[in-house]
């Protein structure tokens, strides 16, 4: 038996759970020590903030509706000047990861405490890490200010988000769990949160697939967000990421869906480099092989499986292996460019894992 040797580094947060959790709003607004909340979303999402707003009554301080993908930093210093104009004092970030990272660009900037309400399973509300865009390229970094303090996890919140973005949503938080099994720091707390993540959100999303009105299975999906994105937030992140923002920040890709189509051509990279971590994501899948299992859970449930049917241009797989090359996040097997540039083209085509890796 090998001898446990590791550090962990638990993050504070309070977690409300639960079908109608949201009904605790105001106490939780209250806990946090705040009087004054600016309700932030975006566009789509307006109604569902109104509704929050409405719940606070004349603790509301306002609403942007302004957040969308990656965070641009012109949009980041709008909301931050609406929350000093409105003399807020916490903000609430309802909807997904680009609201939720809104969120945390105001704490950035304030050092007010924010609370999320997620209704996507993007995971990043559990996590210290923020990201900015500007200029095209996506910045990312670490400060325990953007941790929001409270999350209201409410199933019933997600019953409309449509069965396609639950299950890129979904995907997505597993890509989390996944890197945090081969992640240089990891655990074995983070690797139990790990493998329990894959095995929920993955049951989850096939349960959603299945009837789309399942509040179990979108609980079952939240919960294993939850855990995702605690390990996303403990340990590191490895080659997964880098091309996720590399897609994201500088090709403008959808985040989730990007996550989908990337993750299990990155599995097939790694996969000799993480044979134990390739096991227990396999076991968590309910399969054999990781790559595999990942590449079919997308592709049974209607997820995208091409960085072409996203938008990406053939012509850019060049440059995005240029940039993912070029100051990689650490990983299990170093970073070639040309079999970076090999995985690119697997995933623009929507091939197997693996089909060209050298």
């Amino acid at each position: 038996m090998a001898l446990l040797d590791f550090t962990y580094l638990a993050r504070p947060a309070r977690v409300v759970f639960g079908a109608g959790s949201l009904q605790h709003l105001e106490r939780e607004v209250l806990a946090l020590g705040t009087e004054r909340a600016l309700v932030l979303c975006t566009p789509g999402q307006r109604a569902a903030a109104e509704a929050i707003a409405a719940r606070l009554g004349g603790r509301a301080a306002g609403i942007f509706d302004g957040a969308v993908m990656h965070v641009p930093l012109e949009v980041a210093r709008e909301a931050q000047a609406m929350a000093r104009a409105l003399r807020a004092d916490c903000a609430i970030a309802v909807g997904g990861g680009s609201t939720i990272g809104l969120g945390k660009a105001v704490a950035l900037d304030s050092d007010m405490p924010i609370m999320a309400i997620p209704t996507t399973f993007a995971g990043s509300e559990m996590t210290p890490i923020y990201g900015l865009t500007e200029g095209g390229l996506k910045r990312t970094g670490i400060d325990p200010r953007v941790l929001p303090r409270t999350v209201i996890y409410d199933p019933a919140l997600t019953l409309t988000l449509p069965v396609d973005v639950a299950v890129t949503s979904g995907i997505n938080a597993i890509a989390h769990a996944a890197e945090g099994l081969y992640a240089r720091d990891s655990n074995p707390v983070a690797g139990w949160m790990a493998e329990e993540a894959i095995s929920a959100l993955a049951r989850g999303v096939t349960g959603i697939h299945a009837n789309e009105r399942d509040v179990e299975a979108r609980g079952l999906a939240l919960y294993g967000a939850w855990l995702a994105g605690t390990v996303l937030g403990t340990v590191g992140m490895a080659l997964h990421h880098k091309l996720c923002h590399t897609l994201g920040g500088s090709f403008n890709l959808p985040h989730a869906p990007t996550h989908t189509v990337v993750l299990p051509h990155v599995l097939a990279y790694n996969a000799a480099a993480a044979p134990e971590a390739m096991r227990r994501i396999a076991r968590a899948l309910g399969t054999d092989d990781a790559a595999l299992g990942a590449y079919m859970l997308a592709k049974e449930n209607g997820a995208p499986v091409a960085l072409r049917e996203l938008g990406m241009a053939e012509k850019d797989l060049d440059r995005a292996a240029d940039i993912a090359s070029a100051n990689p996040y650490w990983n299990p097997r170093s970073i070639n460019r040309a079999s970076i540039r090999s995985l690119l083209q697997d995933a623009f085509d929507g091939r197997a894992p693996g089909s060209s890796l050298g």
